[in-house]
């Protein structure tokens, strides 16, 4: 099983889930895919409070479960994301244990098309 959900919306659910007592079931939904897909890390900063959940799922995903992160910031910005280079190489340190790391460089396969028609064809 597969779930793809935004850094934004996870961090939200998982601060719902800790203010309404429940963290640790939401944790577990979270733990039982396969693959979690978590797009746009970076997009926005995170307090330290979304900071340490994040850290606490990354935590109990590791080794276990294969986790995707989707971001536009490079690795070592990471402390600036997270408000804390100690938790950023934390999460880093277990993100990147056994990881294959894809960078793509180019255009946005959103614009792309439109893009293609604004600007004359070049051959």
């Amino acid at each position: 099983m597969t779930y793809f959900i935004s850094c934004h919306d996870l961090i939200l659910q998982l601060k719902r889930a800790h203010l309404e007592n429940r963290l640790e079931k939401r944790l577990k939904f979270f733990a039982k895919y396969k693959v979690l897909i978590i797009d746009e890390v970076g997009f926005l900063p995170l307090d330290i409070e979304s900071s340490n959940l994040f850290f606490q799922l990354i935590t109990k995903r590791y080794e276990k479960t294969s986790t995707i992160i989707t971001t536009n910031k490079p690795l070592s910005k990471w402390g600036e994301i997270f408000g804390d280079s100690v938790l950023a190489n934390a999460i880093l340190d277990r993100l990147l244990h056994h990881s294959h790391i894809i960078n793509i460089v180019g255009r946005s396969y959103r614009i792309k098309d439109k893009i293609e028609n604004i600007e004359p064809n070049k051959k």
